[in-house]
């Protein structure tokens, strides 16, 4: 095997006659007479009115979509909000909910705030290998993964399983596993590839406490990690 090594108009209203009162306190009554021609002349002007306020509001909005970002977070299906990074080329989804953080060495991370075990990252080395099949196969990758890297020392791991996948081309490896801590246990999911001299790995996961009513919902994560290249 290769040495693998990891360091989101109203109508405008005229009055047809209106009360005025005089300075002695007669009341006079005002009546306001338009010809046809004046009404139409008013509604020629509401008219190009809306339609420098619908170009006023339109414009803005073109202009932000010509300049695409690097990396953005949309809405995707019910649930779930979509990040992806155009400079690095890949995509995934996460929960709705869960919040971005900054974490050294990482690439992205979301997490939920009640829930710090449940959360997803993306962590990026670069490599010279050109496919993930270079490094060795899943279940052998994964092991390495696991107890090196993507849990401490002092936990214990254990590997579920490890699978092949093949999407547009592209090769990646799925794998599921556990880490016993002191006082918990985080029962987690990964997938990994390689593309453009990039090793990709995203990893999420719970405590295994909340693994049945989350488990779903993190499969869905793993499964829409794709590079969108």
């Amino acid at each position: 095997m290769a040495s693998l090594k990891l360091s989101p108009s109203s109508p405008i209203s005229i009055p047809k006659s209106s009360g005025i009162v005089g300075r002695r306190g007669v009341s006079f009554l005002v009546r306001a007479e338009q010809s046809p021609s004046s009404n139409s002349d008013l509604q020629d002007k509401c008219q190009r009115r809306r339609v420098v306020v619908t170009l006023g509001v339109v414009a803005p909005w073109i202009s932000l979509l010509s300049k695409a970002p690097s990396s953005f977070a949309a809405e995707s299906k019910k649930g779930f909000m979509t990040v992806s990074d155009n400079k690095d080329a890949y995509a995934f989804v996460y929960p709705f909910g869960w919040q971005e953080v900054v974490i050294e060495g990482q690439d992205k991370v979301y997490k939920d705030v009640i829930e710090p075990l449940e959360s997803v990252s993306v962590n990026l080395i670069p490599t010279s290998k050109q496919n993930i099949k270079d490094f060795g196969p899943p279940k052998e990758i994964a092991e390495t993964l696991v107890k090196k890297v993507l849990a401490p020392p002092n936990q214990k791991t254990t590997l579920i399983n490890a699978s092949e996948q093949e999407v547009d081309g592209k090769t990646y490896y799925q794998f599921e596993f556990t880490a016993q801590a002191r006082n918990y246990t985080r029962h987690a999911l990964g997938v990994i590839t390689v593309f453009n001299g990039k090793f990709y790995t995203l990893t999420t996961g719970a405590n295994e406490r909340r693994w049945e009513k989350m488990k779903d919902r993190l499969h869905t994560v793993v499964d829409s990690f794709k590079i969108t290249v």
